[in-house]
């Protein structure tokens, strides 16, 4: 690993966004002008523009004790992404501001800058782009993404109906424990720095939580089955509030299946070595970024053999209100306990 350790004053802010990007090239055709002059245009040809952003703050989203910066800059584009595609649309471009305090040099930039630019090129995103400035304390990232959907193709989540069924992709609960075993590790760390990290073959849930994926893949299986959501968000805060997200903007009650709930082997397995019950991290522990959608009964024959969809329950009315049924048919109440902005992950 390179000890060379090259200071920002150097080069100055517009060095070092010229040095950041140089290798980032066009890959959208409606991306018209980028990176170089006062603003960047695109034109999106009739199609509809999408438009997200999010703010991650050193300490809040992210613990660089832990963090690789590679991982950092890959998770802040993927975040962003996940929101367009929860919007049916396709991501054609983002810009990427930062704010870093003279303990970064260029070389942890470049680490960075790597993680956003293998995003881009995997995803097909332009960086078209951003902003750079000093931060008395930290880092802070700030990305604004942009998407394009036909303009009778999106997808809100106030739309659903009594009676869709309540689909989300993959498994959840992952990420979560990934923070859970990092934080241990951090702490044994803090309190004896010999203590070597152990992350006990957790290549899963560590994964989950460093280096997830946005679900484009959901997005053509839909297309290729002709399946249009009736609503839909990604799963960012936890499977419970983002149900309550869906029932609330649709003003509509749910019936969610506890035994319905996916959740990876390694998942349940990491879940019982912390003395956690695997359901209750996949309803709260947020981070998922899989995608939540309600659908037509009409067309569940046509997700049937489809291994990353899961229908784990139904949309019913207001007055039903919102239920978990558990294995052994018990019903209760579905509460709000994932991640909350301002305060802390549950």
């Amino acid at each position: 690993m390179s000890t060379e350790r090259t200071e920002i004053e150097k080069l100055g802010e517009f060095g070092l966004i010229n040095h950041l990007t140089e290798n980032f090239e066009i890959q959208n055709v409606s991306t018209v002008l980028s990176i170089g002059d006062d603003a960047a245009v695109i034109d999106h040809f009739g199609k509809q523009t999408v438009i997200t952003t999010d703010l991650l703050i050193e300490g809040v989203h992210f613990d660089l004790m832990y963090t690789p910066l590679k991982h950092l800059g890959y998770k802040a584009v993927i975040v962003n992404l996940s929101d367009i595609y929860a919007m049916n649309a396709q991501p054609t471009q983002i810009t990427m501001s930062i704010a870093f305090s003279n303990r970064f040099s260029l070389e942890a930039l470049n680490e960075f800058y790597d993680g956003v630019h293998h995003a881009c090129e995997l995803y097909g995103v332009d960086l078209i782009g951003g902003d750079t400035s000093t931060s008395q304390k930290g880092f802070i990232i700030s990305v604004t993404a942009i998407g394009e959907v036909s303009p009778d193709k999106y997808v809100k989540r106030s739309t659903a109906e009594s009676g869709d069924l309540i689909c989300v992709s993959g498994d959840l609960g992952g990420a979560f424990l990934g923070l859970t075993l990092m934080e241990r590790e951090k702490q044994i760390f803090l309190e004896n720095p010999q203590v070597q990290p152990t992350l006990e073959n957790e290549d899963y849930i560590v994964g989950r939580l460093l280096r997830p994926e946005a679900r484009k893949d959901i997005l053509d299986i839909l297309e290729q089955q002709e399946i249009l959501p009736t609503s839909m968000m990604d799963v960012s805060d936890g499977l419970s509030s983002d149900v309550l997200h869906l029932c609330k903007q649709s003003n509509l009650g749910c019936r969610i299946y506890e035994d319905k709930i996916p959740i990876h082997e390694d998942t349940k397995a990491a879940a019982f070595k912390f003395g956690l019950d695997p359901t209750v991290c996949a309803l709260n522990g947020g981070e998922d970024y899989e995608l939540l959608f309600t659908m037509k009964q009409s067309d569940y024959d046509k997700i049937t053999l489809q291994e990353e969809i899961s229908v784990i329950g139904y949309m019913c009315d207001a007055d039903e209100g919102t239920k978990i049924i558990t294995k052994g048919k018990n019903v209760f109440d579905i509460t709000a306990q994932g991640w909350n902005a301002f305060g802390n992950k549950a």
